[in-house]
């Protein structure tokens, strides 16, 4: 039983909040209620497709084609495809989580996994194409340049930083 309760405190936690919320201020409660919902039906249509993507990537792309592309000896270019790729997907940021996982479990390198959540989340084709159109192309332009930048010195602290923890960890085993 503490087992499951520990699997599940975050949500535990969560519904717990929105009963207190309900019940101090039900019109904020029935809200938040509401808006959890909307965002469970939301994960419900990206989640099946996703899987199905995941499934298909897993089976019908090999390990050698990430670890050559994407893996610990990729350089400049893993990190360009890692770039590319994630501008070019679509749907909310945690559809690219299971994505990540997967060519993490493929060869992937930590920083190019970690670049491509980045990427994901902040340059999307679509959202440049409206921040031309709605705040100018040396907006986008002064954006694109400190955010990628930003984006790859991250992935690669993120590696350094795991390397560390793995080390540590593999010293205290031995």
């Amino acid at each position: 039983m503490k087992e499951k309760i520990k699997q599940y405190y975050l949500f535990i936690l969560a519904a717990a909040a929105d009963i207190i919320l309900w019940y101090f201020y039900p019109d904020r409660g029935i809200t938040a209620v509401k808006t959890a919902g909307e965002y469970f039906i939301e994960m419900l249509l990206f989640i099946p497709p996703i899987f199905i993507l995941i499934g298909l990537l897993d089976v019908w792309v090999p390990r050698k084609v990430v670890e050559n592309n994407v893996g610990p000896d990729s350089g400049i270019k893993g990190v360009l495809i890692s770039i590319l790729a994630a501008a070019a997907a679509a749907g909310p940021l945690y559809a690219g989580f299971p994505v990540a996982y997967t060519l993490i479990q493929k060869g992937c390198r930590i920083s190019n996994a970690v670049i491509f959540l980045g990427t994901w989340a902040t340059i999307k084709v679509p959202m440049l194409m409206m921040e031309i159109k709605f705040m100018g192309l040396d907006y986008m332009l002064v954006r694109l340049g400190l955010t990628l930048p930003a984006i790859v010195i991250t992935g690669y602290v993120v590696e350094y930083l795991i390397g560390i923890k793995q080390a540590a960890a593999s010293n205290l085993d031995t």
